[in-house]
């Protein structure tokens, strides 16, 4: 896999930062994270908002989500955003739920009786973690091992974050990060301009913090000059796969 150097303005915060508003319970924790390392003028430029315009011309665009993707889908279909999120061009990061939204299909049903259909973004399946034995959801701290993405810019091997989850992504071309429980999973996902996190950053203390910090450092310049189909690490690969 190619990798990438990218260099973030690390001066200021550029333009306008829009959390979608799909209705999830995290958005006052994921909108309260994000103030924190804001000054008083850069958080008149954070939004919580499902207006289109609004979404279509932010600087960047966070995509929150708890509970089940079918739940969530519907949501967005209601609010009219599934065509729209996978035509966005500037960074767009997914929250624990928001990451898996990201993918094709993910099979948490949440009582349907078919797998439901996400925004088919990132050419990975949703399906329940193999904790082989441990116990679901998998719930509260644990290790991860990031890539050189952008995104864990200052953030080291065996880092702590905050998980609660029962599904995953698998291992893929795709990975910018793992951590073990029972198997070893994708911890986050990347392909562009996009980016899914397993865990949840704002709960995630400093480690957590820096990660939104290097989000709001990332503008509508960060991916272009050179797109690539994920920014994972070969090795970050391989070794998860032994």
């Amino acid at each position: 896999m190619s990798k990438q150097k990218i260099t973030l303005n690390q001066t200021n915060i550029i333009g306008n930062t829009v959390i979608i508003d799909t209705g999830c319970a995290n958005l006052s924790s994921v909108r309260y994270a994000f103030e924190r390392l804001m000054t008083d003028i850069e958080r008149e430029s954070l939004f919580v908002t499902d207006d289109v315009e609004m979404i279509k011309t932010a600087e960047r665009v966070v995509l929150p989500g708890v509970g089940t993707a079918a739940a969530a889908m519907s949501a967005l279909k209601n609010k009219g955003l599934v065509q729209l999120i996978p035509e966005l061009t500037q960074p767009v990061i997914g929250v624990c739920l928001g990451m898996q939204m990201l993918t094709r299909v993910s099979k948490e049903r949440g009582g349907q009786s078919d797998d439901s259909p996400c925004l088919n973004i990132i050419a990975t399946d949703i399906e329940q973690l193999d904790s082989q034995g441990l116990p679901l959801p998998h719930m509260g701290w644990n290790q991860i091992t990031p890539s050189s993405h952008p995104i864990f810019a200052g953030i080291g091997a065996g880092s702590y974050v905050y998980f609660v989850h029962s599904y995953r992504a698998p291992i893929s071309e795709y990975t910018i990060a793992t951590a073990q429980h029972g198997e070893t999973f994708s911890a986050a996902i990347a392909k562009d301009n996009f980016i899914g996190v397993q865990f949840h950053p704002e709960k995630s203390s400093e480690v957590g913090a820096k990660m939104l910090q290097n989000f709001l450092y990332m503008n509508k310049d960060t991916f272009v000059q050179s797109p690539t189909k994920s920014l994972a690490s070969s090795n970050l690969l391989n070794e998860a796969q032994l």
